[in-house]
């Protein structure tokens, strides 16, 4: 598999930190997500921890971009709170965002520095949920 890389969006890793400053305090939010819409909005969000698994930043942005009417999404990064940095989606939400987004590039790194790659590079010989619905392509 070759890596194809595409150019970090600095703008929205520094969203997503804002939030994570801002926002993650104590238990219950310790990750925001960023993600930049087709039409070149940034949306935010925070994750809602709870014990029985509550939704990941990633998820919840989803939610929100739809909520503002952001249907595409082209890129996407979480940053944890504050001196955690970027963090790479967990196995769900890779999962999730490969079926919302096929085409999505997401930031992840680490000290050495970020790169941007597709989503689909993060789950190698995937499911794909779009593959096993009658008629259906992936979600809009």
């Amino acid at each position: 598999m070759t890596t194809e890389h595409h150019p970090v969006d600095h703008a929205l890793v520094e969203a997503a930190a804002e939030v994570a400053r801002t926002r993650c305090r104590g238990d219950d939010h310790t990750v925001a997500a960023a993600a930049r819409a087709r039409d070149g909005r940034i949306v935010t969000a925070v994750n809602a921890y709870h014990f029985t698994g509550g939704p990941c930043a990633e998820l919840v942005v989803i939610g929100a971009a739809a909520a503002q009417g952001a249907y595409e999404l082209e890129t996407i990064v979480a940053v944890g709170d504050p001196d955690r940095g970027v963090v790479p989606p967990c196995g769900r939400c890779r999962q999730v965002l490969l079926d919302y987004f096929p085409g999505l590039t997401v930031i992840v790194g680490d000290a050495r520095g970020h790169r941007a790659v597709p989503v689909a590079e993060l789950l190698p010989v995937t499911y794909v949920w779009a593959d096993h619905q009658p008629d259906a392509g992936p979600p809009a």
